[in-house]
C-alpha cells in the first residue's frame, strides 16, 4: 500500500507544473528572508518588525548645542542659512548662503561663502581671494553668478572627472548644475538648467548615491491629494509646499520629478528637506524637512506674514516611499521666541560624527532677525529612534533575516535596573541550540556597539547565511540599533 501511494507521489511530483510549483514556493519563502549582510540596521520604519509586546518605537530629539555660524561681515549682514557640510579628508567642510548689504546698490545680494573646521564644532571662514566684494577678495565668498541656495557634495562616482570632482546644483528660477575640481572654484556644468518644472524656491538637495549608484535630487515641489494636517491651510489650487524626487546617470540628463509618497499621513508643507543617505546606515535615507504651519500667527503683525515651523524627521529605504510613523516635530521651535514666526527653522543638510559617541547636526535659527544663525544639536549615533520598554519589560521578534559575519552587536542602553536578553531562533520561531534567551546572560548599561554573548560566547558565524530571527527581550531599555560583524 504505501509502495503504491509512493509512485504515485513520485509521479505527482515528476509532473512539469507541479515542480514549477514547488520551485515558485520554495522562491516566495526565500524573498520573504530580508537580506541584512553586515549593514547596520535601525528601527527608524517597521520594516524588520514581525511582532512587539508591551514595547514602542519612539522619536528622540536632539540637543541644542552652541552656535557654529552666525554673521559677522557685510556680506554676511541679512543673514546665514542653507548650509551643506560633510567630512572630506581630514576636515569638515560646509557652504552656506550669505546675504549681502551692498553699498549704492540694492538692499541685499544672495552669495555662497565657505567655512571649515577641524572637529566639525568650532568653525572658520577662510580668506579665500576668489570673489571680489567692494574692492577687496579677502572674504570665504566662493560662488556669486547665477542662482543661490547652493548644494554642493563630493562626487564619489568612480566615473567623476577630476576637474567635477565636486558638484552642486544652485536655484535662480530653474535649478542650474555646477562643477568644481576642488570645492571652491565653481563653474556652470551647462548653459541650460536641469530643471524647469517650478517651484524650485527654498534649498533643493542633489547628491551621488553609492547604494543606487547614480545621481539624486530632492527639490520643491506641490502635492494635491490626501487630507490636510494641522495647522495647514490649502494653498497651489488646493495644494500644499512638498518634495520631489529625480535621478541621473551623469548629472546633466535627469528624470522627471516625482513626488515623494508618504502613504496616509496628512498632507504637511515641508518647505525644505536636508536629505541625506545615513552613512552608518547606508540602507536608509533620512530627510528633515522644514514643516510649516501656515494657518498660525503667533506674531500678529508680523511683516512677512502668518506661518510657524518646526523640523520634522522622515526615512527610506528606496529614496521614494517615506515613513511618517512619527509626526511630532524632530526639533520644536523652543524657548528661543526669535524661532516663533514664519520659516525660521530650518534644517540645514549634512550629519557629523564628531565624537565616537556624537553626531552633530545643524540648524539655522531665527531667520530675518539680527540674531540670524546656524546652531549645533547633538545626538547619539543612530539615536533617531529607538525601540523602548518600560520597567515591566517587553518584547520584540524580528522578521527572518540573513546576516553575513561573526559576531551580533547592538546599540542599546539601559538603566541602571534595565537589561536585555537576546535569542536567536530559527524561521519557524523555534530557539537555536546554544542561543536561546535561557544561554544569554542579561546586558545592561549603554553603549553604541556591544558583541552580544551567550553562555558559549559571541561567535554566531555558524548560522550566517541561513534564515533566523531575532528576539529581544528588554526592561527600562531602548534598542537603537543592531548589526552583524566580525
Amino acid at each position: 500500500m504505501f509502495a503504491r501511494h509512493r509512485s504515485s507521489l513520485f509521479i505527482l511530483l515528476a509532473h512539469p507544473a507541479l515542480i514549477l510549483f514547488v520551485n515558485a514556493s520554495a522562491s516566495a519563502a526565500d524573498e520573504s528572508v530580508i537580506g541584512v549582510g553586515h549593514r547596520r540596521q535601525l528601527f527608524v520604519d517597521g520594516s524588520l518588525i514581525e511582532r512587539t509586546d508591551d514595547v514602542r518605537r519612539v522619536l528622540h530629539h536632539p540637543t541644542r548645542r552652541e552656535i557654529a555660524l552666525q554673521s559677522e561681515h557685510r556680506w554676511e549682514k541679512y543673514g546665514v542659512s542653507y548650509m551643506v557640510t560633510f567630512r572630506d579628508g581630514d576636515r569638515f567642510r560646509a557652504w552656506y548662503r550669505v546675504d549681502a548689504a551692498l553699498l549704492g546698490k540694492t538692499p541685499r545680494r544672495a552669495m555662497t561663502a565657505y567655512a571649515e573646521s577641524d572637529d566639525g564644532i568650532h568653525w572658520r571662514k577662510p580668506k579665500l581671494g576668489i570673489i571680489e566684494f567692494e574692492g577687496s577678495k579677502e572674504n570665504n565668498l566662493v560662488w556669486d553668478g547665477r542662482g543661490a541656495n547652493m548644494a554642493p557634495f563630493r562626487d564619489d562616482n568612480p566615473q567623476a572627472k577630476p576637474d567635477e570632482r565636486y558638484k552642486a546644483i544652485v536655484r535662480a528660477r530653474d535649478v542650474y548644475a555646477l562643477v568644481s575640481p576642488d570645492g571652491l572654484h565653481w563653474k556652470s556644468a551647462e548653459k541650460n538648467p536641469i530643471f524647469t518644472d517650478r517651484p524650485f524656491d527654498s534649498h533643493n538637495i542633489a547628491f551621488w548615491d553609492p547604494q543606487e549608484k547614480q545621481y539624486v535630487a530632492y527639490t520643491r515641489g506641490v502635492r494635491r491629494d490626501g487630507k490636510l494636517g494641522r495647522g495647514m491651510q490649502s494653498r497651489f489650487k488646493g495644494g500644499v509646499r512638498w518634495v520631489r524626487r529625480a535621478t541621473s546617470k551623469d548629472f546633466r540628463n535627469w528624470t522627471t520629478l516625482e513626488p515623494i509618497r508618504t502613504g496616509d499621513a496628512p498632507r504637511e508643507e515641508f518647505y525644505t528637506n536636508a536629505t541625506i543617505r545615513y552613512q552608518r546606515a547606508p540602507d536608509y535615507l533620512l530627510m528633515f524637512p522644514s514643516r510649516f504651519a501656515t494657518a498660525r500667527e503667533p506674531k500678529p503683525g508680523w511683516e512677512f506674514g502668518k506661518g510657524v515651523n518646526d523640523i520634522a524627521f522622515l526615512s527610506s529605504r528606496d529614496g521614494i516611499h517615506f515613513d511618517r510613523t512619527f509626526l511630532e516635530a524632530f526639533i520644536r521651535p523652543g524657548l528661543d521666541q526669535g524661532n516663533w514666526h514664519e520659516r525660521s527653522l530650518y534644517m540645514e543638510r549634512g550629519i557629523l560624527q564628531t565624537s565616537p559617541t556624537e553626531l552633530s547636526l545643524f540648524c539655522m535659527q531665527n531667520w530675518r532677525l539680527p540674531t540670524v544663525q546656524i546652531r549645533r544639536y547633538t545626538i547619539r549615533p543612530d539615536g533617531f529612534v529607538s525601540v523602548q520598554a518600560g520597567y515591566r519589560g517587553g518584547e520584540l521578534l524580528t522578521k527572518p533575516l540573513r546576516f553575513s559575519g561573526r559576531r551580533l552587536f547592538l546599540n542599546y542602553s539601559t538603566s541602571a535596573i534595565g537589561s536585555f536578553q537576546v535569542e536567536i531562533q530559527d524561521r519557524d520561531g523555534k530557539p537555536l541550540a546554544g542561543f536561546a534567551l535561557a544561554d544569554c546572560p542579561e546586558i545592561y548599561g549603554d553603549r553604541i556597539d556591544a558583541a552580544v554573548r551567550w553562555n558559549a560566547g559571541d561567535d554566531v558565524s555558524s548560522l550566517a547565511g541561513k534564515a533566523v530571527r531575532i528576539r529581544f527581550v528588554m526592561s527600562d531599555a531602548d534598542l537603537f540599533a543592531f548589526r552583524f560583524g566580525q
